[in-house]
């Protein structure tokens, strides 16, 4: 599945284009799924993530630049958030599960790395870490619906913006 969302994109994906790629018929694919939205999300929960290494250093800015320069940089990558995203809209309860497993990573690099910050007195204390993260999600999801990398001097100017909303008075 990631392979043809990689080459055509998930609206390009057909129910007749997975059951030949897998030597079965459409009735096979259809026993066993409703639609592909189902065989995606199936394949995203069972299957293996892509690692992604989020930066952990003593320099909050870099880190936060960093992690918005790994989002979304690769068609590949691209691809399967859209359809992720595509999965959700037509499956919330999936979409809910797929979330949990794929955002999970965000969520704890945010917590753990605004906890340095909070001790190390660049972070207020009071910043949510769930509320930041959903944001930075929010942020990748929006790129993946344009369809194209955010780019340096974004991804500089957003480290800035989002410093300036969490950064100790």
């Amino acid at each position: 599945m990631r392979g043809a969302l990689s080459s055509s994109g998930y609206e390009a994906v057909t129910i007749e284009g997975l059951a030949e790629a897998a030597g079965v018929s459409k009735q096979t694919i259809y026993r066993w799924w409703p639609s592909k939205a189902a065989i995606l999300g199936e394949a995203l929960l069972e299957g293996e993530l892509p690692e992604v290494e989020l930066p952990m250093t003593d320099d909050l800015a870099a880190d936060l630049k960093a992690m918005f320069a790994v989002q979304g940089q690769d068609a590949e990558t691209i691809a399967l958030a859209r359809a992720l995203i595509a999965v959700t809209a037509t499956d919330p309860e999936l979409g809910a599960r797929l979330n949990e497993r794929l955002a999970a990573p965000i969520r704890e690099w945010t917590a753990e790395r605004l906890a340095l910050g909070v001790s190390a007195g660049e972070v207020r204390a009071d910043v949510d870490a769930a509320v930041v993260a959903d944001q930075l999600i929010a942020l990748g999801s929006y790129l993946a619906l344009l369809g194209v990398p955010l780019g340096r001097e974004n991804s500089d100017a957003l480290s800035e913006l989002v410093l300036r909303g969490i950064a100790a008075r």
